[in-house]
């Protein structure tokens, strides 16, 4: 059953958007009046802190000009003339005067150490340091200095200002900003914030900044130093947070009226998207649902809007590749079934169970077995493999359960078919697919009988070794022992025994390398012009030993003059060798074999004639091919190399070789190409 969705895209989409946008609305609201107000906490410091270094700079200031002030005092020609006069009501008027003038807290005069007049305020206490100004300590911070009189170093003038209201009222005014200038002896209270951002500029002996929340101010504080370079106060710079705090509400306010209109504005396009992306995702989605129900033949239409124009561009061509996907996959089938079926191996796959889930043809036929009634039976039912000591290999020995923990197995079992004939097969287990197995098996029948015909030959073969040597060791035994009482005749006869078999041993080892090089592909043509006559008589010579001993007798009638061919003059002795020994040995004694030929316009025949049975005309086996034996073989049985070696080489001359039917006896013909001026000289 479909559930069907209990909501619309359209709708999720707006829902969606406007969660979106009230969330970041909210949040960039939230981060940006957080950054106002913290800018505006930032800048309220960075005011008070130049404030404070402005009033600090004007206190350095305020003492230069005390330091100013007493100098001029001291240069004062009156205040010389009436020291010298000694009239201290006169001179108590002049000093009453210049304070007034100078707007000082006091002033004082001092000779040889001790006060001669002082007005104004209470004499504050000063080092014994001269021309300089000092930060005096006392109730109220002041400025002093005390120079000496230009003409009388004993005298000293003293001056000096209080650091009051009045003086941190003008500091104010200057600043617009309330200035406070505290003494050490009063920053004693440690819970209270200002004295606590006060005290730390005592203690760090720097600017410090603080914002009084509680107390909706932002302080500055610098420290005050004594002539001794000891903090004695601090002046303090303070800024209320109103007007900071009501920019940044006024700022906020505007900013989340932009928000509102926005978020309105949002919905209203978010509707109107949503109603316009809804339709074309429609007929989208039922485009892809009739894809996913396997209808790949009609086409997904065009949609307006970019990114949906693009998703059903993209769709469409989905649809087109795996239609074409789909028709590559049914191709591909039908050329692995092709393949299956033009393939000499048969093939077939098993389960987890080893049950035939596929059989195809060749497979059927090695087993002689319908497909269809082998598909759901135990593959070892269908095969039916040789049983070993008693156990039939499926138990222990199957390849399919070894490929599960190779990966690849292989093994050559020996099947009983159901119509009793045995076949010889190498089965080739692939590794698991999907808890499927797939088996290749190859018919070795053929195989294991060539495997058995050799056994067969080289078992002949190494009788052949054996009697030409067992006669050579018998002859040179009789040799050895008896040579001084054997006659002349007999000793010849004892040494063309010798060679017999030596010529017969050269002959047996000839063949056997010719047949290696021509199966390893390396036997090798060197043409030349030879005189084929020269050819056949040269093989006679070395054949006529073992022809003599049989008392056979060869007849040469070749046509004259006889055509010069291009060949291998030791390649084509060697075909006469093995025709003059197949002639011998198939011919009874006291027999000729005769030598033959005719010369055409374009070939040149050969032929060698025997005596013997003759052969019997078999179609389906040729007495060319490698390891062939005459059916009627005499005692001297030979390894089946002969003629197979000599239809190599002939064909090699470009020639063939053919037996013509006979009633009785032999005849093997060769037939060469003549040879031309262009082959001579190459």
């Amino acid at each position: 059953m479909q559930l069907r969705p209990k909501i619309r895209l359209p709708t999720l989409l707006i829902g969606v958007n406007l969660a979106v946008l009230i969330i970041a609305i909210v949040g960039i609201a939230t981060v940006a009046i957080g950054l106002l107000l913290e800018l505006g906490d930032d800048q309220g410091l960075a005011r008070v802190r130049q404030g404070v270094a402005i009033a600090q700079n004007d206190v350095q200031r305020s003492g230069n000009e005390v330091l100013t002030t007493a100098q001029l005092l001291a240069e004062r020609p009156t205040l010389a003339r009436l020291l010298q006069t000694n009239d201290q009501v006169a001179l108590e008027d002049f000093l009453g005067q210049f304070q007034a003038t100078s707007e000082l807290a006091g002033c004082a005069i001092y000779q040889d150490g001790q006060l001669l007049i002082a007005v104004g305020t209470e004499i504050p206490a000063m080092p014994a340091l001269d021309n300089r100004a000092l930060l005096l300590d006392g109730a109220l911070l002041g400025l002093a200095a005390r120079v000496p009189l230009a003409t009388d170093p004993s005298v000293i003038v003293a001056v000096w200002i209080e650091l009051d209201q009045q003086y941190q009222a003008e500091l104010s005014t200057i600043l617009s900003l309330p200035v406070a200038i505290v003494p050490q002896q009063r920053l004693t209270n440690p819970n209270d914030p200002l004295t606590e951002t006060q005290a730390a500029a005592l203690t760090t002996n720097t600017i410090t900044d603080s914002y009084l929340r509680d107390q909706h101010h932002y302080i500055a504080s610098a420290p005050l130093l004594a002539s001794t370079g000891q903090p004695i106060g601090v002046v303090s710079v303070t800024l209320p947070d109103t007007q900071i705090r009501n920019s940044a509400q006024r700022l906020s306010e505007v900013l989340l009226t932009i928000a509102l209109v926005g978020g309105v504005l949002a919905f209203g396009l978010n509707l109107l998207v949503g109603r316009y992306v809804g339709w074309p995702l429609r007929r989208l989605t039922m485009a892809a649902a009739q894809i996913g129900r396997g209808d790949l033949t009609t086409p997904v239409a065009p949609a307006k809007g970019v990114e949906v124009g693009m998703l059903a561009g993209t769709l469409e061509d989905m649809r087109q590749r795996l239609r074409g996907l789909t028709a590559d996959l049914q191709r591909q089938q039908a050329e692995a079934n092709a393949i299956l079926a033009g393939i000499v191996e048969g093939v077939f796959t098993v389960d987890r169970d080893r049950r035939i889930r596929y059989l195809n043809q060749q497979a059927a036929s090695m087993l002689g077995i319908a497909p269809e009634q082998a598909i759901g039976r135990f593959c070892g039912d269908v095969l039916q493999p040789q049983l070993v000591d008693g156990v039939r290999p499926c138990e222990q020995a199957c390849p399919i359960i070894h490929a599960r923990f190779r990966g690849q197995a292989q093994a050559t079992e020996h099947l009983q078919l159901l119509d009793g004939r045995r076949r010889t097969v190498i089965i080739t287990s692939a590794g698991d697919v999907e808890q499927n197995h797939v088996q290749v098996m190859r018919d070795e029948t053929d195989i294991e009988t060539s495997r058995r015909l050799r056994d067969t030959i080289l078992a002949t073969i190494s009788h052949e070794f054996r009697t030409p040597l067992s006669a050579q060791l018998a002859s040179l035994e009789l040799l050895l022992d008896q040579l001084p009482q054997l006659s002349t005749a007999q000793i010849r006869q004892l040494i063309v025994s010798l060679q017999r078999g030596a010529l017969r041993l050269t002959y047996l080892i000839d063949n056997l390398l010719e047949s290696a090089r021509i199966e390893a592909g390396q036997l090798t043509i060197r043409r030349s012009e030879i005189a084929l006559d020269g050819v056949v008589e040269a093989a006679v010579e070395l054949m006529l030993p073992l022809i003599e001993q049989r008392r056979q007798q060869v007849e040469v009638d070749l046509p004259y003059p006889l055509p010069n061919v291009a060949g291998d003059a030791t390649r084509l002795t060697q075909v006469f060798v093995n025709l003059l020994a197949n002639a011998s040995k198939f011919s009874p004694p006291d027999t000729t074999i005769a030598i033959g030929g005719e010369v055409t316009s374009e070939h040149l025949l050969v032929w060698v004639e025997d005596e013997g049975p003759g052969m019997p005309p078999s179609p389906s086996e040729s007495p060319f091919r490698l390891f062939v034996r005459g059916r009627n073989e005499p005692e001297q049985s030979g390894a089946g190399l002969g003629l197979w070696i000599v239809q190599s080489i002939i064909e090699r001359h470009n020639g063939r070789i053919h037996v013509p039917a006979r009633s009785l006896g032999t005849r093997i013909v060769i037939e060469l190409p003549r040879g031309t001026d262009e082959d001579f000289s190459r």
